[in-house]
């Protein structure tokens, strides 16, 4: 039987217990910062009570004076005790706006640093999952919901700690007006109750759209960005997609906002309905104590103590009332940040402990591999077996789709083999510890990220240990023929590429890639994958850059994707792989004189030089 879901109700309580984690965070962040504000809290919460006491006994004191003239003044028309009582009252009323500037402070500081905290969490937690969980859609709505909510969570971490203080202030203010008329603070009560009721309702159906509007929210930004950028305006101008863009983004905008509209014209409704009760309880109340004032029962500042301890105190527990709502409803996107951190990868055996070898004895051996992606009957990979020795270029060869990057990709420990198993010097590749093992491998892949930062930077995420090691990083940009484009930029290594930023330079395709392959020869890795990492480069340039790459891989692993056929022939094999299984594997001539179908794609492509 399957698990009932909670109730709107029981779901926001449930949420609460997110609460106590996410004050670790905070405290965690800055204890200081946290006590500091605490403490301001506790002092702004018992103020309210202070300046309304001193406005009763100013009330009183004025009075009292217009009855009985004052023997003696220290001002013109005025006794002492009038001034001591309108100097508390300034004082007072100076400090509550001093500590609250204190509290709006360390707010902010403890929000920037709570912010940034939590973003340092995902950008780290990210980098433990498998890379095939980012492929799958759910698992991007989870991640984007996390991502996109940091805001919430700090806007969350203030509103829970002026619910304290509220809850602290009505407290105190309670037990002023309890002493002289308990009968007020029912009314009190009895009047918040259907809003904090109303408020619950509507907070858990409006998470509740956001929510299920996650895939489409998403494409909304998608399309809010491709509408608009540099990436993107070429194939909008030349296609004319302006129209087709913005009619996709009105259509799903439009929809979503007649969703959220009549969610709001409920909750205004029903909100306007209970104010106009809470307006009406505070006016009976108010008629009640100013009988109570005509009849002499009270003093005139009495009456103005408790109509102002009253309103304040429906002020505040209106606030409790609609911020607690608010609180439950962001504390469910809090579960959601929560629920993304708990997220475990899903291979079973993510991370060894071994340590790679160095150097390298055995190579690699693929026994009977075979790989698929979660949710899906569709093998990318089967009955895959070869071996990769230390020393030995082996290239990859076959049609699009093929399986290449796959391959390469669990040779990288990206992926973990669905079958089968992947060994290194005889020890399966689960078994190491994979930051070590991921050390040891460089890998440039065809859609290499073009990243927005310097020059120097750019190669420099090759192994970003070195990123300060000029020397490493000018050897690996002449390694990979970068340096030529290097040294045409203004700024030169100090050069920011891309026009996301001032100042920034765009590259060619082909000049990006050279930028992206001197990362490769940025570690000193044992094994290096270049999968079509030059397609942007013509047949001279990329047959110049595999020479090379060819000479320095000497005494080291390597494996090349490639579609020309004049590049792999330089490989000491050529694994030929088609509908993911391993068809030929051999040297250029061997595999020439099988005249199998890499010997018959060799010579169509070579016609087509003739």
């Amino acid at each position: 039987m399957e698990k009932e879901d909670p109730s709107p109700v029981k779901q926001q309580f449930q949420s609460l217990t997110n609460l106590p984690r996410f004050f670790r965070m905070i405290w965690n962040v800055s204890p200081a910062l946290t006590l500091w504000n605490i403490f301001f809290r506790l002092i702004q919460a018992a103020l309210p009570l202070g300046i309304l006491y001193a406005g009763k006994e100013i009330i009183d004191e004025l009075l009292n004076i217009i009855r009985n003239q004052p023997q003696s003044v220290t001002f013109p028309g005025v006794p002492a005790s009038l001034l001591f009582w309108i100097g508390v009252e300034c004082v007072l009323a100076i400090l509550s706006n001093l500590v609250g500037r204190a509290i709006t402070l360390t707010d902010s500081l403890l929000g920037d640093l709570v912010n940034n905290d939590s973003s340092v969490r995902i950008i780290q937690h990210s980098a433990t999952l498998d890379l095939f969980q980012f492929e799958d859609a759910a698992f991007y709505d989870k991640l984007e919901r996390a991502r996109t909510q940091t805001a919430g969570r700090t806007a969350l971490m203030s509103m829970v700690l002026s619910q304290a203080q509220d809850l602290i202030a009505v407290i105190v203010l309670s037990a002023g007006l309890i002493t002289v008329n308990p009968w007020l603070l029912l009314i009190l009560v009895i009047a918040v109750i259907p809003l904090f009721i109303s408020e619950t309702r509507f907070n858990q159906e409006s998470y509740s759209l956001s929510r299920s509007w996650t895939p489409e929210r998403r494409e909304i930004d998608y399309l809010r960005y491709i509408g608009a950028s540099n990436e993107t305006a070429k194939e909008i101008k030349i296609f004319g997609l302006e129209n087709f863009i913005s009619d996709r983004f009105k259509s799903i905008s439009a929809r979503y906002y007649l969703v959220n509209q009549k969610l709001a014209i409920k909750r205004a409704s029903w909100g306007a309905t209970l104010s106009i009760i809470s307006a009406l309880s505070y006016y009976a109340a108010y008629i009640f104590v100013a009988g109570q004032a005509v009849a002499g029962i009270i003093t005139l500042g009495t009456l103005t103590f408790l109509a102002g301890s009253f309103s304040k105190l429906q002020s505040l527990l209106q606030q409790i009332v609609g911020r607690f709502a608010k609180i439950a409803e962001m504390a469910l996107y809090l579960q959601d940040f929560f629920d993304f951190l708990a997220l475990k990868p899903i291979s079973a055996t993510h991370r060894g402990k071994r340590k790679t070898p160095r150097p390298i004895k055995e190579g690699f051996r693929f026994e009977n591999v075979g790989f698929k992606y979660p949710e899906t009957n569709q093998w990318a990979l089967r009955n895959l077996s070869f071996t990769l020795k230390p020393g030995e270029k082996l290239a990859l060869v076959g049609e699009n789709g093929a399986g290449k990057t796959t391959l390469v990709k669990l040779l990288a420990h990206l992926y973990e083999p669905s079958e089968g198993q992947i060994l290194l010097d005889g020890v399966r590749l689960c078994e190491y510890d994979p930051d070590d093992l991921r050390r040891e491998t460089g890998i440039i892949f065809q859609d290499f990220v073009r990243f927005m930062f310097t020059a120097s930077e750019n190669i420099a995420v090759g192994n970003i240990e070195e990123q300060f090691n000029i020397p490493r990083i000018e050897d690996s940009a002449q390694k990979s023929l970068a340096n030529d484009v290097i040294e045409k930029l203004p700024e030169k290594y100090r050069q920011m590429l891309g026009k996301r930023f001032a100042g920034g330079v765009d590259l060619s395709g082909g000049q990006w890639q050279k930028i992206a392959l001197a990362r490769a020869y940025m570690r000193e890795a044992q094994l290096v994958i270049l999968d079509e990492p030059t397609a942007a480069l013509d047949a001279r340039a990329e047959h110049e850059v595999f020479v090379r790459f060819s000479e320095l891989m000497h005494e080291r692993m390597a494996v090349l994707i490639s579609h020309r056929f004049s590049t792999v022939r330089m490989a000491d094999r050529i694994l030929f792989l088609e509908n993911g299984q391993l068809q030929e594997i051999g040297s250029h001539k061997e595999l020439l004189n099988k005249g199998g179908k890499y010997a018959e794609l060799f010579r169509l492509q070579a016609k087509g030089y003739e």
